[in-house]
């Protein structure tokens, strides 16, 4: 299994593929569109994340391949209200939150809280006045790809799902930029020049 990239910068860091590792580490965010409320009952379903779908990031393309969440799914993965540890909804470890990849993406199906958290959600998914959903992770070293501005990734370690209340947030494009930098030896050139020009002022 790949080592996993360091990643670690603004109020995010980053981890192995295996261990288990705190929320507020650098992790990036995508959202899906697909979440429905079963009638009658205190569940969520849908695709937290869709295969071959591309989002656009600024001027980066991205997709996620089959099997990039196959090695995560073996882990405690969370199920939060708009990326929000303090709202937790459900966790793998315990079943109330069941993840399976398929051929369509990465399906989830999640058992609702009494809490207050909880209704709200239940409340919104009802009035269909839900955002969708949105999912947290980590690109381990060799992960992704590049081809151009094309990013595929392979590999994924997912830590957590969201349910969002409202838009989902702008994706954050630094992380897949130093992907990309790291992936092409341009952050190395940058580094370079950088000590290159410091020296030069000395």
């Amino acid at each position: 299994m790949p080592s996993p990239r360091s990643i670690c910068f603004g109020n995010r860091g980053c981890s192995g593929m295996t261990g288990a590792a705190p929320l507020s580490i650098a992790m990036e965010r995508r959202a899906f569109p697909e979440i429905r409320a079963l009638a009658g009952q205190r569940r969520l379903e849908g695709y937290a994340a869709t295969f071959g779908s591309e989002a656009r990031l600024g001027d980066i393309v991205e997709t996620i391949e089959p099997g990039a969440f196959r090695a995560a799914l073996a882990g405690d993965i969370l199920a939060l209200m708009d990326h929000d540890p303090g709202r937790v909804l459900g966790r793998t470890r315990s079943g109330t939150l069941r993840l399976a990849e398929d051929s369509r993406g990465l399906a989830f199906s999640l058992d609702l809280p009494d809490t207050q958290a909880g209704r709200d959600i239940l409340a919104l998914a009802e009035r269909s006045d839900l955002g969708g959903m949105s999912f947290g992770f980590l690109v381990p070293s060799g992960g992704d790809s590049w081809t151009g501005n094309r990013r595929s990734l392979q590999v994924v370690d997912l830590r957590e799902i969201s349910v969002v209340s409202a838009f989902p947030a702008y994706p954050d494009t630094s992380i897949a930029l130093r992907s990309r930098d790291a992936a092409t030896g341009l952050g190395a050139r940058r580094r370079a020049i950088t000590i290159a020009e410091v020296q030069l002022c000395a």
